[in-house]
Formats: structure tokens, sequence, C-alpha cells
């Protein structure tokens, strides 16, 4: 995918990685344009293609009392003026067919979550819309399997795809990268890393889920050498008291000297 069809986008002629990097879930506006306005001060000062991801509801959850959203409009609305405010493209996941016209009103961008990607109405319809689509790979499948789930798209008319690794299930409660899966996904779609998903540890006994994100660097660094073309990192200024997915959020703090190791390994990456 031409990094040139997603609206907004600064930077395309990098020779960085881009990023997709918020919090898990809208929850309000001041924390959105909050967390917005620090991700680009550190990306427009690295030079690393920006999109603003936040998810507009949050359709899978553990527990019937799990946070879900604050309201499917006034959530969109929110990522619409963070888009306005700053200039980015913005991207939010759907998880019905008829949230993909809705959706497509207010962002670039539309994720197709993980155990969603083999849902092919929900992928025809995000096709559909002419918008850059993002597939999540399922933790149960294999990298070779997210040809079909391409082709799904392209089929539709729309060339404008790309895949993003999330990890794979290990056991019950664990996550691994199979970084064998990178190279092999590029040969069908640009492909992204989503750090932050890849260390959860779902289904806790507690009903909420955990994670490692003392491992985010580990996972982050061994992503851009192994020559991913985008990094997914979910992150908020409290995680601790983050709405959703806070336990394998990155500190925004600690943002700007990652991706800055990030963009050092990159240059070296690119002199191979």
């Amino acid at each position: 995918m031409d990094l040139h069809t997603i609206p907004k986008l600064k930077h395309p002629n990098s020779n960085n990685f881009f990023l997709l990097a918020g919090p898990c879930a809208i929850e309000g506006e001041d924390m959105a344009l909050r967390i917005a306005e620090k991700v680009i001060e550190i990306t427009n000062k690295l030079e690393i293609p920006y999109v603003f991801k936040g998810s507009f509801k949050k359709a899978n959850r553990s527990r019937i009392d799990s946070f879900t959203g604050i309201g499917n409009e006034k959530a969109l609305k929110i990522l619409r003026k963070v888009s306005e405010t700053f200039d980015v493209p913005t991207v939010t996941d759907i998880h019905e067919a008829s949230d993909a016209t809705l959706a497509a009103e207010y962002v670039d961008i539309l994720q197709i979550p993980a155990f969603l990607v083999r849902q092919t109405d929900l992928v025809v319809a995000a096709a559909e819309t002419g918008k850059v689509v993002n597939l999540k790979k399922g933790q149960f499948m294999s990298p070779e399997s997210m040809q079909h789930a391409v082709k799904k798209v392209t089929d539709m008319g729309n060339q404008k795809v790309m895949i993003t690794d999330r990890g794979t299930m290990f056991g019950y409660q664990d996550m691994i990268v199979d970084f064998r899966g990178i190279p092999t996904m590029k040969q069908y779609a640009s492909t992204v890393l989503d750090v932050t998903h890849s260390l959860q540890q779902p289904n806790q006994t507690i009903g909420v889920t955990g994670g490692r994100p003392e491992m985010i660097s580990t996972i982050a660094k061994a992503g851009i050498a192994t020559g991913v073309d985008g990094l997914f990192i979910e992150t908020h200024f409290d995680p601790a008291n983050a709405k959703s997915d806070g336990a394998n959020m990155l500190d925004l703090s600690l943002l700007e000297k990652l991706l800055s190791d990030l963009v050092a390994i990159r240059k070296v990456v690119n002199q191979l």
C-alpha cells in the first residue's frame, strides 16, 4: 500500500516506519486531544508518519460491566475533531457491517479486529467504503492465511489495505509474536506490528485482561529489526486508570525515548 493513499499523512517519503498510536478507547474529548497533541509533537520531531488511533466502541469485552464506550457518534465526533485540530489521519475499529458506513464518515482508516477478520461481510463492507482497511491478523490464524483476507478487500476494487500482526495465542493466557510471519505477510500488504496487544494476557480469572508492558520496548525493537512497515502502540498518560486495556498500554511519558531508539534501529536496518 502506498502511504500517499492515507489522507493527511505527513512525512510519507520518510525512511522511518509509520505509527498508529493512541488510547485503546475514546474516553472523552480532553483526553483524546491531550494524547494526540503529545504524540504529534514527538512524531513531527522524529519525522515519523503518524495516524491517531482510538476505538469509538469496545464490543469485545471480558465482562458485562466492562467499559464499552461513551456513545458511538460522540466518540466518532471526537476522532474527527482530533483529525481536524491536528491535521492527522485517524483509525478506529469496526465490529458490524453497519459500522463501516457510519465510521467511514469520520475516520480515514477502518480497522477489522483480530477476532473478526474472517467475517466476510464485515471485511467487504469496510472495503466498499473506499477507505484504507487495516486487517488485524487473528490470534488463531497463520501469516499465510492473511492473503485471503487481503484478497477480500482487493476483490472489491480497493487496493488500500494493510495487515497488522497482534501475536498468536500461546496456551490460554499468553501471546507470542512469531517474527517469521512479518516477511510472509509483507508479500501480501504493508505490515504493521501491534506491540501492545501482542503483550496482552487475556482471560484472567478476575475477568480483566492483563499484560506485560515492560516488554514493549523489546517487542518493538525486534519488529523494527525484522522489517515491519509500521508499529501499532496503545498509549495513555495514566494507564493505571485507563478505562480499557490499561494493563498493556505504554505510559505516554515513555513514548519519546522508545521512538527515538526505534528510529535509530531503523536507520541501521535501512543501511543493510
